[in-house]
């Protein structure tokens, strides 16, 4: 009997046989659609995607971040990489909440991103950490402070590096108490008006009333405000003991100068100030008591050689968000090589175990497991004395960490009872 082509690839096949065929129409389909393969998600770069704003009244404070993670991930990858894979990390500018949420789903979705990190908006963090709870992927959230995102807005899926707000006016207010600037005192707030600026007035005012003094006013500022002139004005009226800044990026350098040229005569200090934001102000206009989570003079190895080989490659010494991000991609990929794994739910578990890790510090950090904070010292600085220092980022006088050696980490931390965190 004879039998037709058609026959042949049809009608005398065997189910197992057509099984196998349609598995593998199917695999190079994928393929054909630029789903990406087995072998090759195994074998290819590790994609991470970076967001961070590089534009608007952040955008200084992005600029560096991307400097940090771009120096990270050239070490890694110039050591064998991840599991023997190379980091693909993307960086772009989140510009707003929704710009960043939109960017967020993109990178997870056609980029191939594994993991997302960056971001120092608290509201844009936000939205990205809606994104990766609806994705079941982790952000690593690296410079947002505001409290509610470790409380309210928590979700397993985000971990956050820098310090909040409550720790912070805690630190910040540690300080000013020994200066006796705050039980007493007559106090005049500005703050920044997003969620960020909201949270630290909320926190700081807390504090001052906790110990004794008065906040007299608190003027809420636009993000995009340049002239601080009529608000210096209603501070010269109010003759206040002492002006509180809750505000945030440039228009702390902005303040800054402006209430330097007024001349006015009460002392300034803030719960929030990077020190990008402090070597823009200059000397002679910055003073006061300021809190940061990081500086170049720690004395550690860590952070010697970190400064060193920062200022090497790019010519300038690093402020606190080139190493925050530094850090941050240096925790993630220790979370993947001691789970020899991308995957979300292994990371978590990892980090949940609050391994210990570097941060270049005189003790390690880690993440707390119920609303994956990264528990770590914090530091206030001064300004120098004229004709002590030489160069332009050398003006700034920094404290001792807090808390102190003998003491826990959590010292100045929302407490369990204090943090409605509670993970889905």
């Amino acid at each position: 009997m004879t039998i037709d082509s058609k026959d042949s690839n049809s009608a005398v096949q065997s189910p197992q046989r057509r099984k196998v065929l349609q598995a593998g129409a199917s695999v190079a389909g994928a393929v054909a659609l630029g789903f990406p393969a087995i072998v090759r998600s195994q074998s290819g770069p590790i994609k991470i995607g970076h967001l961070t704003p590089m534009t608007g009244f952040l955008g200084a404070l992005g600029n560096w971040a991307v400097l940090g993670i771009k120096m990270a991930q050239e070490e890694i990858n110039a050591s064998g990489g991840v599991m023997g894979r190379q980091l693909d990390i993307f960086s772009e500018d989140s510009v707003n909440p929704a710009t960043a949420a939109t960017k967020a789903q993109r990178m997870f979705e056609r980029d191939g991103a594994e993991v997302l990190i960056g971001e120092i908006s608290s509201a844009s963090a936000k939205t990205i950490m809606q994104v990766a709870e609806r994705n079941k992927r982790l952000f690593m959230s690296t410079g947002p402070r505001s409290d509610a995102l470790r409380g309210e807005f928590c979700n397993r899926y985000t971990f956050h590096v820098d310090i909040p707000v409550t720790v912070m006016v805690n630190a910040e207010g540690q300080g000013l108490l020994r200066e006796g600037l705050i039980k007493g005192q007559r106090i005049y707030a500005l703050t920044s008006d997003y969620l960020f600026g909201h949270d630290l007035a909320k926190a700081a005012k807390k504090f001052v009333n906790a110990h004794g003094g008065k906040v007299i006013a608190d003027d809420l500022v636009s993000t995009d405000t340049t002239d601080f002139s009529p608000y210096l004005l209603k501070v010269r009226q109010a003759k206040p003991d002492l002006i509180a800044t809750n505000l945030g990026g440039n228009q702390v350098t902005n303040f800054v100068k402006q209430y330097a040229e007024f001349g006015l005569p009460y002392p300034v200090a803030g719960f929030n100030l990077n020190t990008a934001d402090a070597w823009a102000a200059g000397r002679g206009n910055l003073g006061g008591i300021w809190p940061t989570v990081w500086h170049q003079d720690i004395d550690t190895p860590g952070t010697k050689a970190f400064v060193a080989a920062f200022r090497k490659k790019y010519g300038k010494t690093p402020e606190n968000h080139a190493w925050i991000e530094y850090v941050s991609l240096k925790a993630m990929v220790q979370a993947m090589n001691a789970t020899k794994s991308t995957n979300t739910d292994k990371l978590i578990a990892y980090f949940e175990t609050e391994a210990k890790i570097d941060l270049l510090k005189p003790r390690k950090g880690y993440f707390r497991n119920w609303d994956h904070q990264m528990m770590q010292e914090a530091y206030t600085f001064t300004v120098k004395k004229e004709g002590t220092y030489k160069e332009e980022w050398d003006f700034l006088k920094f404290s001792a960490a807090i808390p102190d050696p003998d003491q826990p980490l959590e010292l100045l931390a929302p407490t369990k009872a204090e943090n409605p965190c509670t993970f889905k």
